[in-house]
């Protein structure tokens, strides 16, 4: 591995565990096993760090989910498969869900300005799948930005806020049942 990649996957896990205030460039050298010196080398601040941090987990969840969309499925089955994709992508969910925490407590501008790229790019690529399943008639005609944004925020409820709130995280079949069962159901042409 290269020292840049050591290097976000330590900032990662740091920021996940302490949140992006608690984080020094410190305990990322340490987490990443290099001086902090070099983290100055391919990063200017704690900020871009971040930016670094959450553009490659943004850009992994996509290309992880696009793998596993078949243009010859039809909308239930590339939902289902998109999902469970989604699911395995849960260590880094930790950092989403430390950052939304962070962000509550002590509204931290940068974090903000993270957590709203993030919701962003995730309903837009979201959107654009959508559009294309309206185009196949695989779905009714809808307002893709609209169930886009449903579809995200209801996944990061089962995710990150009912673990919140509950003794056991739910497991990735009863998420996928649900989803399945309401929002997919809901908006697929077919039975």
């Amino acid at each position: 591995m290269d020292r840049r990649h050591e290097i976000l996957l330590g900032a990662a896990k740091s920021f996940s565990m302490f949140g992006y205030k608690a984080t020094t460039m410190e305990q990322v050298a340490k987490i990443s096993n290099v001086g902090k010196g070099t983290i100055y080398n391919f990063f200017t601040n704690k900020e871009e760090l971040l930016q670094e941090v959450v553009i490659s987990m943004i850009q992994d969840m996509k290309a992880e989910a696009e793998r596993t969309l078949s243009p010859k499925a039809n909308f239930i089955e590339n939902a289902h498969n998109g999902l469970m994709k989604m699911l395995q992508f849960r260590e880094q969910h930790l950092l989403f869900a430390k950052l939304i925490e962070e962000e509550k407590a002590i509204q931290t501008p940068a974090v903000k300005q993270m957590l709203v790229k993030i919701e962003e790019e995730i309903v837009t690529f979201l959107a654009d799948r959508l559009r294309l399943s309206i185009e196949k008639n695989e779905i009714r005609p809808c307002n893709p930005n609209l169930v886009a944004y449903l579809m995200f925020k209801s996944y990061l409820a089962m995710i990150v806020d009912w673990q919140l709130t509950h003794e056991e995280a739910l497991h990735e079949d009863e998420i996928l049942e649900l989803f399945k069962e309401t929002l997919f159901r809901g908006i697929a042409t077919l039975p």
